[in-house]
């Protein structure tokens, strides 16, 4: 797991520091595993946003993107997958899936309904994200930068180990094979410079998902500047 997951304990922000207002949320994934999470108000009739992040840190490294989406008026959940930030727990994929149910079932409970609701998930956490679509599909489905599987990524960025090893064999995150399953609309975002995850790969995602669809190209951005690129 040690090429997938990249855990930050320490939280290094707040909303509070760019002046958002939130609240500190303590809840708990599908399997009872206590997690962490922020939860910021936006205006009455706009969507939340579910932020599902990627695979390296925790939640106090996206305070910025929390800043645009707030800018736009939408209340957003964001928190931690177990062993991120002050989840507690081992970052695994069948984890990482329970924590977006639970996350959901929190916002459930404060009266939150699906169909208000958009899933936003960001490399790693698009698989999150799209898994937790097929469940509980959304008002909508938003990937950025995703991939089409570990198997993919890894024959690409560690051709060599993944020959000897097949390293991360019990971590599929096989987002190739659910995505035609959605029934949800889909926007995909990608940096056509992306260094980690080509391009393509998102483009492989969604010519396979049913429509209503959208794909957004950043023409300069690569894997972790598309917010700065694309505005």
């Amino acid at each position: 797991h040690m090429f997938l997951y990249f855990p930050d304990k320490e939280i290094v922000t707040t909303p509070a520091a760019i002046g958002l207002e939130f609240e500190d949320i303590s809840f708990q994934a599908s399997d009872g595993t206590k997690l962490h999470g922020w939860f910021l108000q936006g205006e009455k009739e706009k969507p939340l946003i579910l932020f599902c992040h990627g695979n390296a840190g925790n939640i106090s490294h996206r305070v910025d993107n929390l800043r645009l989406f707030r800018e736009l008026g939408l209340s957003i959940f964001i928190f931690d997958y177990r062993g991120y930030g002050q989840s507690e727990g081992k970052a695994n994929e069948e984890g990482s899936y329970a924590d977006a149910r639970g996350a959901l079932q929190w916002l459930q409970d404060k009266g939150w309904s699906e169909q208000q609701i958009i899933y936003f998930g960001r490399s790693l956490g698009a698989a999150v994200a799209l898994q937790l679509a097929l469940e509980s599909p959304p008002a909508g489905l938003v990937l950025e930068s995703p991939f089409t599987s570990i198997e993919a990524i890894g024959k690409q960025l560690y051709p060599t180990l993944w020959m000897l090893a097949g390293w991360a064999l019990d971590v599929r995150y096989d987002n190739i094979i659910k995505i035609d399953q959605i029934k949800t609309p889909l926007l995909v975002f990608h940096g056509e410079q992306d260094e980690i995850i080509p391009q393509q790969m998102g483009r492989e995602l969604f010519d396979r998902a049913p429509q209503p669809k959208q794909f957004y190209s950043i023409p300069f951005a690569g894997h972790n500047n598309t917010y700065d690129e694309g505005g």
